[in-house]
C-alpha cells in the first residue's frame, strides 16, 4: 500500500485503522510518499511507532520518489493537498470579497482546488498504471472527491472515491438512537458534498428519521446546518455541505463579519501543534487532538473499503463511483455518491428511489458544473474556468464568473502550469 500525501497529519489515524482491521486485510509493505522532508520524518516516525506497538510486522518505508512508492503497489491511497493550508486560505477568503461563499470543496474555492489537484492526481494515476501491480486500486480521499473521481474514471483508471461524511452520519444516527452504528442502514444519495440521507433503518426495521427529528431536532439541525423545518419538509437529513446551497447568503454574511476566522487558519494552527506533538519519541498512539483535525472515521471507511476490494466480500458501503443507472435522471457515467456493493471487481451502485425535483434539479446543476470543472482542469483554458463558474450553483452570474476566474487563476498561478505555459 502506498499513501500519497503520507506526511499528512491524518496518516497516524490511517495506520491505526490498518491495525484494527488486520483480520480483514493484512498489509505487508506500507510506503508513505510525501515531498516534505519534515513531514516524512515526523509523521513517518510516529506512524511506525504506532504500527510496531500494535504488533504489525510488515515493511515500512517513506520516500519522496513517486516511482519507488508506486512500484508494485496493490493499493494507492491519495490524500494530498496541493498548495497546503495557504492555498486553502485563498479558497476560503478570496470568493468572499465577491459576495460568494468561501469554501475549499464547493463554490469558487472548490473549483480552484480542483484546478490545482486534478492534473496532479491524473499524473499519479498514469504513473501507477505503469508501475503498480495489475489490478491495483487507487482510493481517492483528496477533495473535491467527486470531481477528482470523475476525472479518474473518465480516463479509465481503476479508482474509487471515498468521503467520510456518510460513515460520520451513520455513527451520529446510531449515537442518537442508542444502537450499534453498524446496525444503521442509511439511504445515502447524491453527489460528493451534496447528499441526503433519505431513510435510516435499524435491524431492517422501519425508517426512523421522523423519530430522529422529533427526539433530537435541535441537535441534528445544528450538526447539519439546515433548519429543522427543511429536514421535515424534505424528510431527509442532508450533509453539512448542503447548507451552503440552502443558506448561501447567510453563510457569506458570517464569513464577511469582522473577526471571522477561516477554517484554513484553524487547521494550519492545529497542524503545527500536531506536528510538534508527533515529534515526541515516546508517543506511540494517535493523539487526542487529532480528532479536531476533521475527517472523523476516515481510517475506518478507508480500510473497510480496501478490505472489501481486496477480499471481494460484497459489503455495502457508501462510495463515489459511476452512476450506472442507480440515480434516475443522471447519466450512467456521472460519478455519484451513494450505497454500493463493493467486491474485487469494484463498486456497483445499488438502485435508488427517484429524487424529488428540488433535490434532482440541484444535483443535475452541480453535476454539470463538475463536468466543466474537470474540463477546465485538463484544458488549461481560462474560458473553460469561466464556463465552470457560470455553471456553478454557488456563482452562476456574469461578469462575476469572469472576474472570479481571473482572480482565482492569478492567486493560484504557481500551481497551474497548464494555464500559464506561455
Amino acid at each position: 500500500m502506498a499513501v500519497v500525501g503520507g506526511g499528512s497529519t491524518y496518516t497516524p489515524e490511517l495506520v491505526d485503522g490498518l491495525c484494527d482491521l488486520e483480520d480483514r486485510i493484512v498489509v505487508d509493505d506500507l510506503v508513505l510518499l510525501d515531498p516534505s522532508d519534515l513531514r516524512r520524518d515526523v509523521v513517518g516516525a510516529l506512524s511506525e511507532r504506532i504500527l510496531r506497538r500494535r504488533g504489525w510486522r510488515g515493511t515500512f518505508t517513506t520516500t519522496a520518489d513517486p516511482h519507488d512508492a508506486l512500484e508494485g503497489a496493490d493499493f494507492v491511497v491519495v490524500q494530498l493537498r496541493i498548495g497546503g493550508q495557504a492555498a486553502r486560505h485563498v479558497d476560503e477568503t478570496l470568493p468572499v470579497g465577491y459576495g460568494c461563499l468561501g469554501q475549499e470543496t464547493v463554490g469558487a474555492g472548490g473549483l480552484a482546488k480542483a484546478l490545482r489537484t486534478v492534473p496532479v492526481v491524473l499524473g499519479l494515476a498514469e504513473e501507477m498504471a505503469a508501475r503498480a501491480n495489475p489490478g491495483a486500486w487507487l482510493v481517492d480521499f483528496t477533495n473535491p472527491v467527486g470531481i477528482v473521481t470523475q476525472a479518474l474514471l473518465d480516463e479509465g483508471h481503476r479508482a474509487v472515491g471515498l468521503c467520510n461524511v456518510a460513515i460520520w452520519a451513520q455513527r451520529r444516527i446510531g449515537h442518537y438512537l442508542g444502537v450499534d452504528p453498524d446496525d444503521v442502514a442509511v439511504e445515502h444519495v447524491g453527489l460528493n458534498h451534496l447528499t441526503w440521507i433519505r431513510s435510516a433503518r435499524t435491524c431492517a426495521g422501519p425508517d426512523r428519521l421522523d423519530e430522529l427529528f422529533e427526539r433530537f431536532g435541535p441537535e441534528v439541525e445544528l450538526e447539519s446546518g439546515v433548519p429543522l423545518d427543511v429536514l421535515r419538509l424534505q424528510h431527509a437529513l442532508p450533509s453539512y455541505y448542503v447548507h451552503y446551497y440552502y443558506e448561501h447568503d447567510a453563510e457569506v454574511a458570517v464569513q464577511s463579519a469582522p473577526g471571522y476566522r477561516p477554517r484554513a487558519d484553524v487547521v494550519a494552527e492545529l497542524e503545527t501543534t500536531l506536528l510538534e506533538e508527533y515529534q515526541d519519541p515516546s508517543l506511540d498512539s494517535k493523539p487526542e487532538k487529532l480528532s479536531y483535525r476533521g475527517g472523523a472515521y476516515y481510517s475506518l471507511a478507508a480500510v473497510r473499503l480496501m478490505a472489501s476490494l481486496h477480499a471481494g466480500t460484497g459489503d455495502v458501503q457508501v462510495v463515489d463511483m459511476r452512476n450506472d443507472g442507480a440515480i434516475p435522471g443522471l447519466p450512467d457515467d456521472a460519478v455519484v455518491e451513494t450505497t454500493a456493493v463493493v467486491d474485487a471487481d469494484g463498486a456497483r451502485p445499488l438502485p435508488q428511489r427517484a429524487l424529488p425535483p428540488d433535490m434532482l434539479g440541484l444535483v443535475q446543476h452541480a453535476k454539470a458544473y463538475e463536468r466543466l470543472a474537470v474540463r477546465a482542469a485538463c484544458s488549461g483554458s481560462r474560458d473553460d474556468v469561466v464556463r465552470a463558474l457560470l455553471a456553478n450553483p454557488l456563482v452562476g452570474q456574469y461578469p462575476l464568473a469572469a472576474q472570479l476566474a481571473d482572480e482565482l487563476l492569478r492567486a493560484n498561478r504557481k500551481y497551474l502550469p497548464r494555464f500559464f505555459a506561455r
